[in-house]
C-alpha cells in the first residue's frame, strides 16, 4: 500500500508522482533534438570558454566570464526549445542573499537556476564535475564549488569557501536531492544545503522546477520543446535556529513545500 504524501515527507523518502502523458511526442524528433541540444554547449565549451578564461586570467578579471556564461545558459535553454514561466519573484527581498534549494530532474535545471533566480548565483556541485575537462577549470570563474561528501575535512573547507561567496553578495543554488531524479520522482533530501543555511543564518528559498523531466529527463536520451515552469516559494527563515536542534525540521519543511507544489501542479 502506498504511503500518503505527508508520511513520505516526514520520513524523507522518495516520492513518485503520476507520469505526464507525452505519447503524442515523436521519439525520432525527440532523439534528434536531444543531440541538437548538445551542439551549442559543445561549441561554447570548446571554442568560446577557453580563450575568454585565458584573457580573464591574464588581465585579472575573472568576473568577465560570468556574463558570458549567463548569456550562454539563457540561449542554450532557448536552443533546446525551452520556454520559461517564472512566478514568485515577489518573495525575494532586493537586499538579501539566499540559499536557493531546488528539486533536480534534468541537465536543464542548472541553467534555469543560473539565469532565472533574479540573483547572481553560485552553486555547490559534486566533486566529480570538477574532473570534466574545461568544465572543471571553468567552475571557479562562476562560483561553482565542488563538495566531497565522503571527506568531512574537505566538505568543511567548501563550507568556508561558500561563506566567502555570500560575503561578495552572491546567492547559492543547491539541488538538495544530490543527483538528478528519474522522471516523475522526487528523491530524499541530503542535509548539506540545510547545514549551509543554518550555519550562515541565511533564508532558504524553496524552488520548484517543473516539466524538465519530460523535456530532457535523466537517461531518456530524448528532448522535447516545452515550457519550464519555475516557482519561487516564500522564504524559510533560519535566524536563531541551530544545526543541532533544527536541521531536520527545516529540511522537512522545505521538502514539504516543494512536494506540495509538485503534487498540485505537475500532472
Amino acid at each position: 500500500m502506498n504511503k500518503p504524501l505527508a508520511e513520505l515527507i516526514e520520513l524523507n523518502e522518495k516520492i513518485v508522482f503520476p507520469a505526464k502523458d507525452i505519447s503524442t511526442k515523436s521519439w525520432i524528433f525527440g532523439k534528434l533534438r536531444y543531440w541538437w541540444c548538445w551542439v551549442f554547449p559543445t561549441v561554447m565549451f570548446l571554442l568560446v570558454a577557453p580563450p575568454v578564461m585565458l584573457v580573464a586570467t591574464i588581465v585579472g578579471r575573472r568576473d568577465w566570464l560570468y556574463p558570458v556564461c549567463h548569456w550562454g545558459a539563457k540561449y542554450w535553454l532557448a536552443w533546446c526549445g525551452a520556454k520559461m514561466k517564472v512566478t514568485g519573484q515577489e518573495n525575494l527581498s532586493p537586499d538579501e542573499n539566499y540559499v536557493f534549494v531546488a528539486n533536480h530532474k534534468s541537465y536543464l535545471d542548472t541553467a534555469t537556476m543560473f539565469v532565472y533566480m533574479g540573483r547572481r548565483m553560485g552553486f555547490v556541485a559534486k566533486k566529480e564535475l570538477a574532473q570534466v575537462p574545461i568544465v572543471g577549470t571553468l567552475m571557479p570563474f562562476v562560483n561553482i564549488l565542488k563538495i566531497d561528501r565522503s571527506n568531512s575535512h574537505k566538505a568543511l573547507e567548501t563550507m568556508k569557501a561558500i561563506r566567502g561567496v555570500f560575503e561578495r553578495g552572491i546567492s547559492i543554488g543547491i539541488f538538495a536531492e544530490g543527483t538528478r531524479a528519474y522522471p516523475n520522482e522526487f528523491l530524499p533530501f541530503k542535509k548539506g544545503a540545510f547545514h549551509l543555511a543554518l550555519q550562515t543564518q541565511s533564508p532558504i528559498i524553496p524552488v520548484v522546477i517543473k516539466n524538465t523531466d519530460w523535456i530532457m529527463g535523466k537517461k531518456t536520451g530524448v528532448a522535447y520543446s516545452g515550457t519550464i515552469e519555475v516557482v519561487l516559494l516564500p522564504p524559510v527563515e533560519t535566524k536563531g535556529l541551530t544545526v543541532e536542534n533544527d536541521l531536520m525540521n527545516v529540511l522537512k519543511k522545505v521538502r514539504g513545500m516543494i512536494a506540495e507544489e509538485l503534487s498540485n501542479g505537475e500532472r
